[in-house]
């Protein structure tokens, strides 16, 4: 018991955790690991808050498990949160996983935590390592479970399953029992049940042979990561295409893992050969990875891009000030005097002669939009100049423009048009900024 006690201290203060003044929360289903670790946590003089989820899949035995989970927390003076999910959510691991972790992080938010505790032991790490294994895992994937990710955190992770089932024994706790932990149609109920006790006729100690590997791959993998974070993204196509194919294939994975995105090697494979079919494209192609995200790619980067819906939405312009639009703030500002001298247009800013110019507004771009760029004899439609601006096709929506009817006057930091060009002062300063937030 001790040496558990001692390992969680150890983790605590290791994480600047043991002497915080916020709360920790913790996840307490009400099993043997999370109630060992919050019967330990007790002892501690800090300020926590069990926080339990009712997945509601068994009715009364999950009634009955929660009300133990209270009364616990009530024994040791121990704040309890509880939840209780509708009926109808899908009984599938991958759900289960999203229902509780959407649950911990709205409890963070809602209780203002940034550390959530949860059980994760040793055992588990090492069925994480086998099931990815199956899977065809790369070396990442052999990481295992991390001990600390983001606001997650896990104390018992160094600690066996013998060891916190013994802890319960001799402290008389009493965990719940979930009875779907014995279904065989979850896959880790199968790696817990048949798989591992025949690795252990090979090696007794597979548990720990298993979490080594895990410690040996993350040392690994750190030194991978230290020389991948010289390549920045978005991708430069031109130095991507030089790279040797495993970096290439490993930073893919990444790109994918940072959107929390499960694709095995065989998809990334098919990524990759997209990328070097469109290396040369000026416009750019974009390939499907889930719903809402792609991976884009032209001549000059790669890059993940998620799914934008064009509003409809317009604003008037009716004399100088700031308006808001979407996420953006555009400023109109009269010049009164004119200026000895006013620096040259930026990016994001720009000088113009509105004189006579009626009906102005900002709004995004719109079937038959027109624009006289800037030293040009006539006017051309919008769609071949952003196409001459090299403009990629999934940035054309998200663009902000000042119109007159169809016709575009200024396009941030792409052009101004002929039309409200400068001849001897400007009469107004255009400015588009993000909104604070």
């Amino acid at each position: 018991m001790d040496e558990i006690t001692g390992k969680v201290k150890y983790f605590l203060t290791k994480h600047n955790l043991m002497n915080t003044k916020n709360n920790i929360l913790v996840a307490f289903s009400g099993g043997y690991d999370s109630m060992c670790l919050l019967d330990i946590l007790s002892e501690f003089n800090l300020n926590i808050l069990a926080i339990h989820l009712n997945h509601n899949w068994r009715g009364e035995e999950s009634d009955k498990e929660e009300e133990n989970c209270r009364f616990f927390c009530k024994s040791k003076k121990i704040d309890f949160y509880c939840e209780k999910l509708p009926a109808g959510l899908p009984r599938t691991e991958t759900a289960a996983r999203k229902a509780r972790y959407d649950f911990f992080e709205n409890c963070a938010k809602k209780f203002n935590s940034t550390a959530v505790l949860t059980a994760h032991n040793a055992n588990d790490n090492a069925e994480t390592i086998i099931y990815r294994m199956v899977k065809g895992t790369g070396i990442t994937g052999l990481c295992g479970i991390s001990e600390k990710r983001e606001i997650f955190y896990r104390p018992l992770l160094n600690v066996q399953r013998g060891e916190i089932e013994e802890y319960c024994r001799q402290k008389n706790l009493t965990p719940n029992c979930d009875s779907s932990n014995i279904d065989l149609k979850y896959k880790r109920n199968l790696i817990r049940q048949n798989i591992l006790p025949e690795l252990e006729k090979i090696n007794p100690e597979v548990i720990n042979a298993l979490n080594t590997l895990a410690e040996t791959a993350q040392n690994d993998n750190s030194i991978i990561d230290e020389y991948l974070k010289t390549l920045n993204e978005p991708f430069e196509t031109e130095k991507f295409i030089k790279l040797s194919k495993p970096v290439q294939l490993r930073l893919l994975h990444d790109l994918l893992l940072k959107k929390e995105i499960d694709f095995d090697k065989r998809k990334i494979e098919r990524i990759l050969n997209f990328v070097l079919e469109n290396k040369n494209s000026k416009s750019g192609k974009k390939y499907s990875i889930t719903g809402n995200i792609w991976i884009f790619t032209n001549n000059k980067r790669i890059e993940l891009i998620t799914g934008f819906e064009k509003t409809d939405l317009e604003i008037e312009i009716t004399g100088a000030g700031n308006y808001e639009f979407e996420n953006k703030i555009f400023s109109i500002a009269k010049i009164e005097k004119k200026p000895l001298s006013y620096p040259k247009d930026s990016q994001c800013m720009a000088y113009a002669n509105l004189e006579g110019i009626k009906n102005l507004i900002i709004r995004h771009r719109k079937n038959g939009d027109i624009i006289k760029p800037l030293g040009a004899g006539g006017t051309q439609k919008l769609k071949k100049y952003l196409n001459e601006k090299k403009v990629p096709s999934h940035e054309k929506d998200k663009l902000i423009f000042l119109a007159s009817g169809n016709e575009i006057l200024w396009a941030p930091s792409l052009g101004i048009s002929e039309k409200i060009k400068v001849v001897t002062a400007p009469t107004h300063m255009l400015k588009l900024t993000d909104m604070e937030m």
